[in-house]
């Protein structure tokens, strides 16, 4: 792609290599460590659901109850109860949520242990590879009927009946994405929920079987719609590599998946988000699922001129974060925002500028653009002249899957009247625009391309100071979103563990070659 916004492409490269340089110890203590939530998504890929008789899911009753054996990994155990037993994951998962103890059982051989973790990694391989074929299939079939960007909504009853109406009505309306909020603070439960849910405050629980049926939903207007309709949630907080598997059998298309968000925003221990984010990707780089970054939650707490570049550079650890994890370029749908006062006189311009320069550094890249939030105010006039100019902003600059600005952003959950003129103005202003970007160019030093070049040179000297202190000490001296979280602070901390030199993990094992990831440090 040809700049234009005159972009030094050596400054670029130097920015990418600030990058890995600033991830690569981050990565090293990765590789050397585990959590208990990447155990118990192994457990999940197995095969490992339900609840014990006391609520508990059985991938945690599991984990628990190998507290002693964790630097060796939970696959091991559980593998050798499948054997001993002669049992099902199904099966076995019944007798544990009644209580049955498979930390006593005394080990088989393990090289059948090891032939038995082969079958339940290649019935996985089967299942995201049927799901990936159905997924390319679908969108092959309906390609002449692709919008671009992508039209982004959100559903949010607390209820997954309802939402299945809201989701279904917003396709026929004609949004191709649709995203379901979870319930406040599910991030922060170092859980799943189990089965179908119905009571949820501004979101719905995620769940697999509440996947499953929104999964369901969404195929079911498939015909009407004549479009594949994509469905989103959320592969983040303490749960974070759980929920990627989960969205992973279920056929989920995009997951938010952030490599900081969860540190700066939810308090979440940096190590425990590092290692998580890690494996999550894997899962969802396996089973082709886009993930979308949180840059955008940024400037909810920063000023969108003045820290700009803290975007830019959030975009390029992340990148590096997702190309450690074996994920190619066309699944990081890295974010950014729309959040500039509007008050600033030449704020389009910037704005202009910001998601130019998003484009051109990150060509190959689905970017998720976000709307105006933080100057909303309620007068629902100017709020839909800001979203206009927002949409005129995402066509104009290419953008990849465009989050709707609601007229009653900031003040309330959106009605659905909200949603239906946000899909109008969108479709308008972007019918009208189709070819524009290819019939604009930017003047040569003037201010749009005056304030991407500014940027650009500003990450770097970020970049430059990040990788002088460390990523983990540039977090604890809020570099970041002007939000400061300590080490060995946060939630969760308690669930990281270094892997002993035995630690063995087939899942893990078997998404290093098929991702074309280094193998592990320990092993």
């Amino acid at each position: 792609m040809k700049s234009k916004l005159g972009l030094s492409g050596a400054k670029v490269a130097k920015a990418r290599k600030l990058a890995a340089r600033i991830t690569a110890p981050v990565q090293k203590f990765i590789d050397t460590h585990s959590t208990v939530t990447v155990e118990r998504a192994t457990l999940r890929l197995m095969g490992a659901d339900m609840t014990t008789t006391d609520g508990a899911p059985v991938p945690n009753a599991v984990v628990d109850s190998l507290r002693e054996r964790l630097p060796g990994g939970v696959s091991r155990c559980y593998i050798n109860a499948l054997l001993k037993t002669g049992k099902s994951p199904c099966g076995l998962n019944d007798e544990i949520a009644k209580g049955r103890d498979i930390s006593k059982l005394e080990l088989a051989d393990f090289s059948a242990i090891k032939r038995k973790g082969a079958e339940l990694v290649a019935a996985f391989d089967k299942k995201v590879s049927a799901n990936a074929a159905h997924r390319n299939a679908r969108l092959k079939q309906y390609q002449a009927n692709m919008r671009s960007p992508l039209l982004y909504v959100i559903v949010a009853t607390g209820n997954i009946y309802e939402d299945v109406k809201q989701a279904q009505a917003a396709a026929l309306q004609g949004a191709d994405i649709i995203a379901v909020i979870r319930t406040t603070a599910q991030s922060l439960l170092d859980y799943v929920p189990y089965g179908a849910t119905t009571e949820g405050f501004g979101g719905t629980y995620a769940t697999q079987e509440n996947f499953r049926i929104m999964r369901a939903a969404l195929d079911g207007v498939e015909s009407e719609t004549k479009r594949y309709i994509r469905l989103v949630n959320y592969a983040s907080g303490l749960c974070m590599p759980e929920i990627a598997a989960m969205g992973a059998i279920e056929r989920l298309d995009m997951m938010l998946n952030d490599s900081m968000y969860g540190i700066l925003f939810r308090d979440i221990n940096m190590y425990r988000t590092f290692a998580d984010q890690n494996f999550s990707r894997m899962i969802n780089a396996r089973a082709e699922i886009i993930i979308n970054t949180g840059e955008d939650n940024y400037l909810t707490t920063s000023d969108a001129v003045e820290k700009a570049h803290t975007v830019l550079a959030s975009q390029l650890i992340n990148e590096r974060f997702a190309l450690n994890a074996g994920m190619p370029e066309r699944l990081m749908g890295l974010g950014h925002a729309f959040e500039i006062n509007p008050d600033i006189k030449n704020g389009f311009l910037f704005e202009l500028a910001q998601a130019q320069m998003a484009r051109e550094i990150f060509p190959r890249h689905p970017l998720k653009y976000m709307p105006p939030t933080k100057f909303m105010t309620g007068d629902i006039f100017k709020g839909y002249a800001m979203n206009a100019l927002f949409n005129f902003a995402s066509k104009a600059t290419g953008q990849s899957i465009h989050l709707l600005g609601m007229l009653t952003e900031a003040i309330h959950t959106p009605y659905l009247q909200d949603r239906y003129l946000a899909l109008k103005n969108a479709v308008y202003v972007m019918d009208n625009m189709a070819d524009l970007s290819g019939e604009i160019e930017y003047k040569k030093n003037g201010i749009i391309t005056g304030r991407a070049r500014r940027v650009l040179d500003e990450t770097l000297e970020f970049l430059e100071e990040v990788a002088g202190a460390s990523l983990f000490d540039a977090i604890e001296k809020g570099m970041f979103a002007d939000i400061k979280r300590p080490k060995n602070g946060g939630k969760g901390f308690d669930g990281v563990f270094e892997k002993s030199p035995d630690y063995w993990n087939p899942f893990e094992t078997y998404l290093r070659k098929e991702l074309g990831v280094k193998e592990a440090v320990c092993r």
